[in-house]
């Protein structure tokens, strides 16, 4: 006989994503943030290089320079302390959220604040940045730009009737335009967008960041000029043995990442201990900085000429030794003060440090090639990135044929990293502030599973001539009874003669039924209740319970709404959650090799 027919489940009502016509407002909105966005880049990197080229060479410049090199002993070693000394001062009379070096406090304001952000923050920002920068801290631009840009599209969306997930979309465009600017890397940015800012991977958000970023870099490319900020040069010859070598670049990175975050966090907890206010710990790290700065004066500032020649493969010796020592100590105990400064640049300059060291003990593959690993590795570890570093490196250098040993490093490096310590340099000043995110993004099992595999198809459903007294006492009765489990369900539909769906009724509401109660059933439900489907996803039926504050719902046929066919509750959509977990924890052989033996 041939096989009965199967039944399939009509699903044409879901679509791959839930995009509505908002997301064409938002993409609208997009555009002028990131203009913004681009503008505040050039801004911000103007003022670095006019405070560098005044404080360290006396002479009115926007270039941006190296400031320690050629400068006399004692402005390396007082600029950083007075720089210290009004970021310090700037953050007790202006605002303490520009202390820090940005991520973590959009991070902050996306999860916790609604996406809202202080108008003076995205004035104050910068400002202090440029003055801890140009002063000789061992800072990128890009973290003050990602707070600068998102403040400056939080307060666009702030201005306009949006939700709390549209203003975060705009905040995190304008901090994703602002980072394309500065490094003309859009596709890093954008990774940097999804990976470490949006906690979502929707269109209505990829959608508007990408539209910002496209704007923010076209714009670059007329203010700041286009092409690879570091260049490389010259053919690669990989043989097989070396991506294995990448592999083991990557391991070195995570070490360093992790060493270089715990840096960063003994040195906050030291200075939490100083009895002094924390206005003036930047300047205490300015003494750090400038020391650092007298040791090797490559290392203070945002190091572009360091790390270009990096990974140009022009850096000597001596001075990779020095940039991978002084810089990591610097760079971590005066980021530790709170002083305002990225992140980026001096992993950057770091990751690329530790490459240039390996260079000289692996196989020569082609000049700064084992850079770009180390700075890829370095990043994924640092940020637990590993996407935006690969794409990092590659848009920062133009070297496209290096994408699998540069994805080989950084998939190692998050590897590692995520196994030896729980948070990275992101996450753990937040986590200290009582908060927790986790950055592990999955399919909600609640998604693929609907209501029709967990319903009870068991319904009891009373008539509206029964009076209340009646059906108290017929569940009470019925409750009780081992073979009466549909009788203590939470929800009891109400129906008509033909058995039509007229409302629901709690079992609450008719336990709490005196016994001189004159009221019918019919008197006491709700007519217009929430209703599903049995062809809905257990994630739709998950938000219609929070939304309503309800923990039960009849389910109807989805032809006929009239025409009851299950209830689901709250339990059952844990039963869902709970059969997940069994497929994440429980281990089973589903194949085995049996041996057969010759017969003799």
């Amino acid at each position: 006989m041939p096989a009965a027919p199967t039944t399939v489940r009509d699903v044409r009502h879901l679509g791959d994503f839930t995009a509505t016509p908002r997301l064409v407002l938002i993409a609208a909105l997009a555009l002028p943030v990131g203009a913004f966005g681009a503008g505040a880049a050039w801004l911000l990197l103007k003022l670095i290089g006019l405070i560098t080229n005044v404080v360290f060479h006396q002479r009115l410049s926007t270039a941006l320079v190296s400031p320690g090199e050629h400068a006399p002993w004692w402005i390396v070693l007082l600029a950083p302390v007075a720089g210290g000394l009004v970021v310090g001062l700037m953050a007790r009379y202006g605002s303490e959220k520009i202390r820090g070096h940005g991520m973590p406090e959009a991070i902050e304001s996306i999860l916790l604040g609604g996406s809202k952000v202080q108008p003076r923050v995205a004035v104050l920002k910068p400002i202090s940045a440029a003055v801890s920068i140009g002063t000789g801290g061992p800072f990128g631009a890009e973290g003050p730009i990602i707070m600068t840009g998102g403040a400056l599209g939080s307060i666009l969306a702030q201005f306009l009737r949006l939700t709390a997930d549209e203003r975060k979309t705009l905040l995190v465009a304008g901090s994703a335009a602002g980072m394309a600017a500065v490094f003309n890397a859009p596709l890093a940015s954008i990774c940097l967008a999804a990976e470490l800012l949006l906690f979502e991977w929707r269109p209505r958000s990829l959608v508007p960041v990408s539209a910002a970023v496209a704007v923010s870099t076209v714009l670059r490319h007329h203010l700041l000029g286009g092409g690879a900020i570091f260049p490389a040069h010259g053919a690669l010859h990989l043989h097989d043995v070396d991506y294995l070598l990448c592999a083991v670049s990557g391991v070195v990175s995570a070490l360093l990442a992790v060493v270089a975050t715990v840096l960063v966090y003994l040195s906050e907890d030291a200075f939490r201990r100083l009895p002094i206010h924390w206005m003036w710990w930047p300047a205490i790290g300015g003494v750090v900085i400038g020391v650092g700065g007298l040791i090797v004066p490559q290392a203070l500032g945002v190091g572009y000429d360091v790390i270009d020649a990096e990974l140009t493969g022009t850096i000597s010796l001596g001075l990779v030794v020095g940039i991978l020592v002084v810089k990591t100590l610097i760079w971590s105990l005066s980021l530790g003060s709170g002083t305002s400064g990225g992140v980026l640049a001096p992993i950057f300059m770091i990751g690329g440090a530790v490459g240039a060291l390996e260079a000289h003990v692996l196989p020569n593959v082609g000049p700064g090639f084992w850079a770009a690993v180390g700075l890829a590795g370095v990043l994924g570890g640092v940020m637990r990135s590993p996407f935006t570093g690969v794409v990092f490196s590659l848009e920062l250098t133009q070297r496209w044929e290096a994408l699998l040993p540069l994805t080989i490093a950084a998939m190692a490096a998050h590897g590692a990293s995520v196994l030896l310590l729980k948070r990275s340099v992101l996450t753990e000043k937040i986590a200290r502030r009582g908060y927790h995110l986790t950055r592990e993004y999955d399919v909600d099992p609640l998604e693929i599973l609907f209501v029709g595999e967990v319903m009870t198809t068991e319904v009891v459903e009373l008539e509206t001539h029964l009076t209340a007294v009646e059906a108290r006492r017929t569940i009470e009765d019925r409750s009780g009874d081992p073979a009466g489990a549909a009788w203590r369900q939470r929800l009891y539909p109400v129906v008509d003669a033909c058995g039509h769906l007229l409302g629901v009724v709690a079992r609450g509401d008719l336990l709490a039924v005196g016994d001189g109660d004159t009221r019918t059933v019919a008197d006491l439900m709700v007519t217009d209740p929430t209703l599903t489907h049995a062809d809905q996803p257990l994630r739709v039926v998950a938000e219609e319970m929070a939304v309503q504050d309800v923990t039960t719902l009849p389910v109807v046929d989805r032809d006929d709404a009239r025409r009851v066919v299950g209830i689901v509750s709250l339990p059952q959509l844990l039963a869902a959650r709970r059969r997940d977990q069994q497929e994440a924890r429980e281990r089973q052989r589903v194949l085995s090799v049996r041996l057969v033996e010759r017969a003799r």
